[in-house]
């Protein structure tokens, strides 16, 4: 099992998926609630690596203990550039049991908003297939 940079990186979202802890806790910076669980947060993670164009990671630190990872990142959406980070916390197997993701500035989470909106019909029906 690799990294979930390298995952991500590769554009794997199998590869993402495994990563997950099967409770994993997703909040996201468009929604209000956070998602809970492996199935819709690998639809979620699925769909936004449709979304992110040009996506790169630029940064990245790691707590003493090791299960707190922040993981700095630059894209475009919709010619929007954003910039944000992922936010992720390790259970005792490894696996990522939280992750939140930040974006800024407004314009480009307004346009990330909206192309996941756009998705979020065929996300639902991923994860219910999945789960």
């Amino acid at each position: 099992m690799g990294t979930f940079r390298e995952a991500v990186e590769a554009r794997d979202p199998d590869a993402v998926a495994g990563l997950l802890a099967d409770d994993v806790v997703f909040t996201s910076p468009v929604a209000f609630r956070p998602h809970h669980g492996r199935a819709v947060t690998a639809a979620i993670l699925r769909a936004v690596l449709e979304v992110f164009e040009d996506f790169r990671y630029v940064g990245e630190y790691t707590s003493d203990d090791g299960r707190e990872h922040v993981l700095r990142f630059r894209a475009s959406v919709s010619g929007r550039e954003v910039e944000g980070c992922d936010l992720l916390h390790y259970a005792d197997d490894g696996r990522v049991d939280a992750l939140t993701v930040m974006v800024r500035p407004l314009s480009g989470l307004q346009a990330l908003a909206d192309a996941m909106n756009a998705r979020f019909d065929r996300i639902r029906e991923e994860a219910a297939s999945a789960g």
